[in-house]
């Protein structure tokens, strides 16, 4: 296969892909030729050790790549208990050190809250590692065969600013325990913070068993290293969240990709649901990091006859509403308008300055004073609100009233655009369920729950943040990054025969 990219394709990819910050469906800037974090651009950490190891951090993404490939080959010499130690290195680091890369990763990405930032590092103990990767025996009476998951070789990842360590992590112990070695182009954005825990996680895996670079990143992501990336010869297999735009063009690299795509998650509250924990559930994931996850809630449909009430219990779980007036000066401010329009453009773009931001920052521009402690704001509007159509990525709910089930389906189905990422439904009518999960055939369907549950958070499952909706891998876990291989031994080793 050539190993030659389109780089008219890949500046789209990269332009919808680094370009967005937070993951809205409007390019808002292309792509920056470097992301400076100290005075000569670095992440801040020493370059090389004193006997010259780079311990994970590369100027080129051909070094990366290059260095990647040794370190695949050093961890095939080892086997599955290295896999084991590198695992658990990377968890026990993302635990030993969550305050300390919480608070580096919000100083520089400036967005989300660092109670969840501190969190998510802690959660990257429930990725699950090598005991997914059990093979499927068969044996009869023409011999045995044998199916394992195997290793691709080298994995080329581009990580978000909304995650960035704790999606850079998780796809280490996910890559890592399907025996393969990755190399991160991190999002300019999250760059800085990126590259020191690929570094000490270098670092600790090298003082353990002895492996370099099995994680490697480029320190100053740009367009070109993403291509010299892509057109690597030891890069397989690609795992790279973006936009809607970017799949086919992702296809035409050459290279097998994973795509995590955006997601615009609606909730359905009925009339037979809790409306209580229905409006804890909705605020606590909807408050989660400031709105920052891809499964988060995003706008609510609410049955007209518990519309009231179920608004009145959100004001209980500390979210705070809007009237119309402070709704139309926070829409005003948090989207940015073509030219001679206002408020009511469906070209609207969300406004980087409000992505990811504090309560607090919202509220001012929408004109209010809200208390200490509080979580989200929200507003009653009507189904074509910009809050309702764009993935805002901010603590602010809108709330649309509905005069049935299948006009809440309606109207969900609307509102997720097809992205068939996540929805949420409160309710005790299992016909009611049915009939959301069919017709919006998400990756990720919460009933009864916030929507970290569908990371296993407060539900059953397990735990990762990228998550393939476009190319259909769904919650990425060691076996997306593997191959099935087939071994076959014909009349031979099976040992007992047992006659019928």
């Amino acid at each position: 296969m050539a190993n030659t990219v389109n780089e008219a394709l890949v500046r789209d990819v990269i332009e919808d892909v680094l370009g967005r910050l937070g993951g809205s469906t409007t390019i808002v800037a292309p792509m920056p030729t470097a992301t400076p974090a100290g005075d000569d651009g670095s992440c801040g950490c020493q370059a090389k050790d004193s006997v010259g190891r780079d311990f994970g951090v590369f100027q080129t993404a051909d070094e990366a790549c290059d260095a990647a490939a040794k370190a695949f080959k050093q961890l095939c010499g080892q086997g599955v208990e290295a896999r084991r130690r590198i695992i658990e290195i990377v968890k026990s680091l993302c635990e030993d050190n969550d305050e300390e890369w919480g608070r580096i990763e919000l100083e520089e990405t400036k967005i989300g809250r660092l109670d969840h930032k501190i969190q998510k590092l802690q959660i990257i103990r429930d990725v699950p590692g090598v005991e997914w990767l059990r093979p499927d025996g068969r044996s009869g009476d023409h011999g045995i065969t044998l199916e394992e998951f195997t290793p691709f070789g080298v994995v080329g990842a581009v990580t978000p600013s909304t995650h960035s360590i704790p999606t850079l992590a998780g796809n280490i112990v996910n890559i890592v325990a399907a025996g393969n070695a990755v190399v991160f182009n991190a999002h300019p954005a999250a760059s800085r913070c990126a590259a020191i825990a690929v570094r000490k996680f270098n670092e600790a895996i090298h003082r353990a068993i002895g492996i370099e670079n099995i994680a490697c990143i480029i320190e100053q992501p740009t367009l070109e290293s993403f291509r010299e990336m892509c057109s690597n010869e030891n890069v397989r297999l690609l795992c790279v969240t973006g936009g809607p735009g970017v799949v086919d063009a992702a296809m035409k690299t050459g290279k097998r990709a994973i795509w995590a795509g955006p997601g615009n998650p609606p909730v359905l509250v009925d009339d037979t649901a809790d409306i209580g924990r229905a409006a804890r559930c909705v605020v606590e994931g909807a408050a989660y990091d400031n709105n920052l996850l891809c499964i988060g809630e995003k706008e609510v449909f609410v049955l007209d006859s518990v519309a009231d009430a179920f608004m009145s219990a959100l004001e209980k779980h500390a979210a705070v509403r809007l009237n119309g007036s402070q709704l139309d000066a926070l829409t005003q401010a948090a989207f940015v308008f073509p030219e001679g329009q206002g408020a009511g453009c469906g070209h609207a773009a969300t406004n980087k300055d409000f992505i990811g931001k504090d309560v607090p920052v919202l509220a001012q521009a929408a004109g209010v004073h809200v208390p200490s402690g509080t979580q989200l704001l929200f507003a009653e509007t009507d189904a074509n609100h910009l809050f309702v159509d764009e993935e805002q990525m901010m603590p602010m709910l809108p709330i649309v009233r509905v005069r049935s089930v299948e006009e809440g389906v309606e109207a969900a189905l609307k509102a997720e655009h097809n992205y068939r990422h996540t929805a949420i439904i409160h309710s005790h009518d299992v016909n009611h369920m049915t009939a959301m999960g069919r017709a919006l055939d998400t990756t990720l369907f919460i009933k009864n729950g916030p929507s970290m549950a569908g990371l296993g958070l407060g539900g059953e499952g397990y735990l990762s943040f990228s998550i393939a909706t476009p190319t259909g891998e769904g919650v990425t876990n060691p076996r997306t990054f593997t191959r099935v291989r087939r071994c076959v031994m014909v009349d031979n080793l099976r040992l007992s025969l047992i006659h019928i």
